[in-house]
């Protein structure tokens, strides 16, 4: 990457547009998924440099925004017990880690802010009002109430949010904070998605050994707002994830779309906001993570809860349970545990508790948990 870039790659806040990524990151997280978000020819526009773009991202400001987002997920997973790897067309939000999925999101600031995932039977809705967060699912007719504490002012910070991004904002933002000198940045054709006009910035590390080939963020031309975000992992021509704008309006939604009251017969639960579980683990926990490496190949260490058996778990019950124990055990100079692979990342559970992941393959994984 250009010396020219330098400057833009050392803000550890590149996008402060569209919906809060910590409300909207709310589930885990084609084939040929171009067939989904299809795109139409390429717009004529003035050209722009990379640099260009990356400060266009630095500066964008949206006071409202509203639209339709459809996502597609293709990691190549294995069929995992209770994970529901079949899952297009599924209103749960844990459903987000496979299949494709329409979604309608709302912003009005970054106080308010609403995503609701459409199924075919029903729909889970995140919603954000102040510092009430509900989430809430009319299939399962429950629902979570948050009551956030005063003076917060991060919504990422907002709770525990699962990993996959859910809009084009927040894939974004997590990709171009990984700008390093080990990354090319340069631009592609441009796009036209949600019927507006878009630059394409390209993405892709130098370190042959990262499981990402490239990620491409389609930036609308007037707004700066990205509009369409795919991931490409190596030695595949279809994206392996992509989220992005089918239709998209940069008005301020009114007020209603934030105000939630439960349906009769829903079971509402008022949940504890900030406060850590107990545990009678020996493994030490909320130590902060080790990383090993750096840019696309770096190696992210922690400690998680024990290894759950397949009849239940302290972690989240009898289908975490099942799910792990389903996974392939491996062994070395390390240890011995529990591989999880994907065509963009992978995740070492070992057997004395560490959680070791990244966008690599296993093997160093292996060499990571050595150190």
């Amino acid at each position: 990457m250009s010396d020219q870039l330098a400057p833009a790659h050392r803000h550890t806040r590149l996008l402060r547009w569209g919906v809060p990524a910590g409300v909207l990151v709310v589930a885990l997280a084609v084939p040929a998924s171009g067939r989904v978000l299809s795109a139409s020819a390429a717009p004529s526009l003035p050209p722009r440099t990379p640099a260009q773009l990356l400060a266009d991202l630095q500066t964008a400001r949206v006071d409202g925004m509203s639209g339709t987002v459809v996502q597609h997920s293709d990691l190549g997973l294995p069929q995992l017990p209770g994970l529901g790897t079949s899952s297009t067309g599924s209103s749960s939000l844990t459903s987000l880690v496979s299949g494709t999925h329409t979604m309608r999101v709302w912003y009005s600031g970054p106080d308010r802010a609403r995503l609701a995932l459409l199924g075919t039977l029903g729909e889970s809705d995140v919603v954000l009002n102040h510092r009430d967060l509900w989430i809430w699912s009319s299939d399962q007719k429950t629902a979570q109430h948050h009551r956030l504490p005063a003076g917060t002012k991060d919504a990422q910070k907002r709770g525990k949010h699962p990993e996959l991004p859910t809009t084009p904002q927040a894939a974004a933002d997590r990709a171009l904070a990984a700008i390093t000198p080990t990354t090319e940045v340069s631009t592609a054709a441009n796009a036209t998605v949600a019927g507006r006009s878009a630059y394409e910035l390209v993405i892709a590390p130098k370190d042959p050994r990262s499981l990402v080939h490239e990620v491409r963020v389609a930036i609308d031309s007037a707004t700066h707002v990205p509009l369409r975000f795919r991931a490409f992992a190596t030695g595949h021509s279809a994206p392996a994830f992509e989220v992005g704008f089918t239709q998209v309006s940069f008005q301020r939604p009114g007020d209603d779309q934030f105000r939630f009251t439960p349906p009769p017969g829903t079971k509402v639960t008022e949940a504890t906001t900030g406060t850590a579980p107990a545990t009678t683990d020996k493994t030490p926990r909320g130590a902060q993570p080790t990383v090993v490496g750096t840019g696309w190949t770096a190696v992210v260490l922690g400690t998680a809860p024990a290894m759950p058996s397949a009849t239940g778990s302290r972690a989240g019950g009898p289908d975490v349970g099942r799910m792990l124990a389903s996974l392939p055990r491996v062994h070395g100079t390390w240890g011995s545990g529990r591989l999880l692979t994907s065509s963009l990342f992978s995740v070492l559970l070992t057997d004395d508790g560490r959680v070791v992941a990244g966008a690599v393959s296993p093997e160093l994984l292996y060499a990571a948990a050595a150190k």
